[in-house]
């Protein structure tokens, strides 16, 4: 298998961050252009980025594969042996409205196999906004360095969730007492993309993000129901396109990242954007902070199966 092309994981990003960042805030990147895979709405500006990304892949390493949300799988060469997982705009709506919390994401595995998470081999995470970015190699750790909290008091909590594409009185079910409980001694944002909120993590911004829509479609019932209506007929949580390169950063910067059973994500398929291919999430700065988020979840699932 020919050497993994590493350095084309950064320079893709951050291409992708000079060719969006002068449409930030602009109110004529919100027309809509379509829908993704998955079911979102492709915007405007998501569509400008896309196909950014396919012409200079085309030039630069017409011998390596992609994932996109818009584009889905392409392989241009049947020798592809690696795959680029791409989201251009991770965070699209903050975006549009000239926001910080928007980055790109790109992520590198194999691709002699059917890839899964834990066949990520580098990511990168760019902020569209600032430029600043963050790199990580498997086994490598993360650049920069990381600074990671050290609080594990539920009630001086700096959490992060996302509300898109998932029922509000449902989420509000899940994660209410979580929320509530740092409310007033911490701090709750739902700042838009994945990307963002995990990377706050390895900064020290945040101690944790908690994601857990695709846990409450699989146990609950009903909820599939529930999610459709609000996405048009779709299941919008997110996608491993959405976390593969953050997950990385954050492991290799020392925390903790699983799905919202507690679960390693290594196993889970990297290449789909449907409700199947949907990835729950918690992570946290430390284990005793992460364990103690996952029984508030729990705690939030058997109050949604005590009402259905």
């Amino acid at each position: 298998m020919p050497a993994a092309p590493r350095g084309l994981v950064r320079e893709l990003a951050l291409a992708l961050r000079e060719r969006v960042a002068p449409a930030l805030g602009s109110h004529a990147g919100r027309a809509h252009a379509g829908a993704g895979r998955g079911g979102d709405v492709t915007f405007a500006i998501d569509e400008r980025a896309e196909a950014f990304m396919e012409e200079f892949l085309a030039a630069r390493a017409p011998e390596v594969a992609f994932y996109s949300e818009d584009r889905g799988l392409v392989t241009p060469s049947r020798e592809a042996r690696w795959v680029l997982v791409v989201d251009p705009i991770d965070g699209t709506r903050p975006a549009m409205a000239g926001f910080e919390a928007a980055c790109v994401s790109v992520a590198l595995a194999g691709l002699e196999s059917e890839p899964t998470m834990g066949d990520v081999v580098a990511g990168c995470v760019v902020e569209i906004k600032s430029g600043r970015a963050f790199y990580a190699e498997r086994g490598g750790g993360l650049d920069p360095a990381p600074t990671l909290s050290a609080n594990s008091d539920l009630s001086r909590l700096f959490v992060a969730y996302g509300l898109r594409g998932r029922p509000m009185r449902i989420m509000a079910e899940a994660l209410g007492d979580l929320i509530d409980g740092a409310s007033v001694g911490g701090g709750t944002f739902d700042l838009g993309s994945a990307a963002y909120d995990m990377t706050r993590i390895a900064t020290g911004q945040l101690d944790a993000y908690v994601e857990p829509g695709p846990r409450i479609v699989a146990d609950v019932p009903a909820m599939r129901e529930r999610f459709e209506r609000l996405g048009g007929g779709s299941v919008l949580n997110n996608s491993p396109y959405d976390l593969a390169a953050a997950a990385l950063c954050l492991s290799e910067a020392g925390a903790v990242v699983t799905d919202a059973y507690g679960r390693s994500l290594a196993d889970r398929p990297l290449l789909g954007s449907g409700a199947e291919f949907q990835i729950s999430c918690v992570c946290a700065a430390g284990p005793e902070l992460h364990a103690a988020i996952l029984t508030q979840v729990d705690r939030g699932i058997e109050r949604l199966l005590s009402r259905v």
